[in-house]
């Protein structure tokens, strides 16, 4: 009889600047994630322990300093192909019932841990990585877009964007203005300010890749005190935009055990239409329709419904959302990828995009396609 080894190794995947090894240790299931910066290696073992008690996520059965980084050894849940993500419960052509339930089990938990932990907290003390150091000198709004310029899409509309403020831009039929110098400076202004935020103890970047289902939350490098309404501006657009077209599309690599991510992404990419500009009236008019996938939109809707309207009644009954949700959005549109390394009509999208958010206008509701989607009451 052949003895049962003692170790069995799975295939070593890369997740962003990481690396992830499965392991079998004597039948129990191991992740061995090797993350290449100490820095975000120490912030995922305190967000880790941050989050215990609140949310349920994998032990951390031990951690090693290791030469460039840290190695993590983690409870490894059954996620395996086309399974175990929020993102496989997206992927599917209608709302499951499955997702539905999922989607009212997290709002219930993250409603119920970001109204006992919240608190107004100066930015000194939150979890700065994704808004606060971006929009900072040296940040990413810097490193992309400092001392740049480039056309709005070229080959289609050739105006350079430090000159859109001289046109009207008319998007679907609504008319904006829209200065991109102004708008980087206001976004360096708002995260340099020191006035105090509403906070919570979330994981800080609930992406449909970072939530298991079942329910658990991985990814712990922004874990800890996190703005709410960056909490809530990063899953929407995540489910709006990100995870259906932007990541599969240009990070393909992040989806290749659930291959039918790239089956849905023609249901979630914006389609565009008519780009044109007229130099007698100074005006740029840009369509384009911005279809979401039913279950994606249910998604949003739940988040909406359930966690963003009921936390907002409790902290901000007499504020504007829009007003509150808008810094954060544009970050997300701007930080993520730099616009200037895009195709020239993605490109043209996210600016178009940009531009509704920053609107006076700009309507949460109709622009995560909240109030196309049907969502049960509670």
């Amino acid at each position: 009889m052949t003895a049962e080894p003692r170790w069995r190794l799975g295939r070593v995947r890369r997740a962003t600047r990481n690396l992830l090894l499965p392991l079998d240790v004597r039948g129990h299931p191991l992740l061995i994630k090797y993350t290449r910066n100490r820095d975000e290696g120490r912030q995922e073992i305190r967000g880790h322990a941050r989050l215990l008690g609140h949310y349920r996520v994998p032990a951390l059965h031990a951690h090693l300093r290791v030469p460039g980084g840290y190695l993590l050894a983690y409870e490894r849940l059954p996620v395996s192909h086309n399974r175990g993500l929020l993102l496989d419960l997206l992927n599917t052509e209608t709302p499951t019932a499955d997702l539905l339930e999922y989607m009212d089990e997290l709002t219930t938990a993250y409603r119920d841990v970001i109204l006992e932990t919240a608190r107004q907290t100066k930015p000194a003390a939150i979890l700065r990585k994704l808004y606060w150091d971006r929009a900072a000198p040296g940040g990413r709004l810097d490193t992309y877009y400092a001392g740049t310029d480039f056309p709005v899409a070229d080959g289609i509309i050739d105006v350079p964007v430090s000159r859109l403020a001289e046109y009207v831009l008319v998007v679907n039929g609504r008319q904006f203005h829209f200065d991109w110098t102004a708008t980087l400076r206001w976004l360096r202004d708002h995260f340099r300010h020191d006035e105090p935020v509403w906070a919570a103890l979330t994981q800080g970047d609930p992406t449909d890749v970072n939530l298991a289902h079942p329910l658990a939350w991985l990814d712990y490098d922004t874990a800890g005190l996190n703005s709410i309404p960056g909490e809530f501006a990063n899953f929407l657009w995540y489910v709006c935009a990100l995870g259906g077209w932007l990541v599969p599309t240009y990070n393909p690599a992040a989806f290749a055990d659930h291959p039918a991510t790239f089956t849905h992404v023609r249901a979630n990419r914006p389609r565009p239409g008519r780009a044109y500009m007229n130099l007698g009236t100074r005006t740029i008019r840009i369509d384009y329709t911005a279809p979401l996938s039913p279950p994606r939109r249910a998604a949003a809707a739940a988040y909406w419904q359930h966690l963003v309207q009921p936390v907002a009644d409790k902290l901000w009954p007499d504020e504007d959302l829009a007003g509150l949700l808008r810094p954060y959005l544009a970050m997300r549109i701007l930080a993520v990828y730099n616009l200037a390394d895009l195709p020239p009509t993605d490109r043209l999208l996210l600016l178009a995009r940009l531009a509704e958010t920053m609107s006076p206008s700009f309507n949460p509701l109709t622009f995560f396609s909240i109030e196309e989607a049907r969502c049960p009451a509670r």
